[in-house]
């Protein structure tokens, strides 16, 4: 259920699809969460330097393309994590000065491109995700790792920055999970076959995949 503005508690979740008023996220599906207790709303205090907020929304026009913020679905999102988009991207470090002089800000802005968090992905507590980043589907972000480049999916990464430790399943049940698209089921689909989900039998899954689509129970 959704926290609401009072009574926090970390048992308690803040769904992505119900509160984000910024047209720069995206978020797909309706299962996508953050965990607020600790710290404000997940546009507030998670999404850094996006236009779209509701004081940038009101102030002014940006100047240049906005990067995107795109977020899957069953995407879990930790405590105090941070996701840094485009907003401040004025600081040129091939240039002398790292200053972003008002006179030359529109030579300064270089976009970093969206960032994307694919379906099933966990963001650990007080992590950082850099901006035009692309985090694989059910790739897991270990708490307080800073991530600054591409995570492939079923991968797990940590530190500063983030590596990869290790995968989360053989290379081949990861091809054979990425080619079933779980996450573009259809929901009667996916409930169904959910106890499967919850478990670690590729072959079981997809058999039970085919046999869904097959019409045979």
């Amino acid at each position: 259920m959704t926290t609401p503005n009072t009574a926090k508690h970390w048992s308690k979740v803040e769904h992505l699809h119900e509160t984000v008023t910024n047209p720069n996220i995206h978020v797909r599906g309706t299962h996508s969460y953050y965990s607020d207790a600790w710290s404000g709303s997940f546009e507030q205090s998670v999404v850094r330097y996006l236009h779209g907020d509701e004081y940038s929304r009101k102030a002014w026009e940006p100047a240049w393309p906005i990067d995107q913020l795109h977020i899957g679905d069953y995407v879990c999102i930790g405590a105090e994590a941070a996701i840094l988009l485009g907003g401040n991207h004025t600081h040129r470090t091939d240039w002398f000065s790292l200053y972003p002089f008002a006179e030359v800000i529109l030579d300064a802005y270089a976009g970093k491109g969206d960032t994307i968090i694919g379906d099933g992905a966990w963001i650990g507590m007080r992590a950082m995700v850099m901006p035009g980043v692309t985090i694989g589907e059910g790739a897991v972000i270990a708490s307080g790792a800073i991530v600054t480049r591409d995570v492939a999916p079923y991968t797990v990464v940590a530190g500063n920055p983030a590596v990869p430790i290790k995968t989360r399943f053989p290379q081949a049940v990861v091809d054979k999970l990425l080619a079933l698209r779980v996450y573009e089921w259809s929901a009667d689909k996916f409930e169904a076959l959910k106890p499967l989900l919850c478990a670690n039998e590729i072959e079981a899954l997809a058999l039970a995949s085919e046999k869904f689509n097959a019409g045979i129970s």
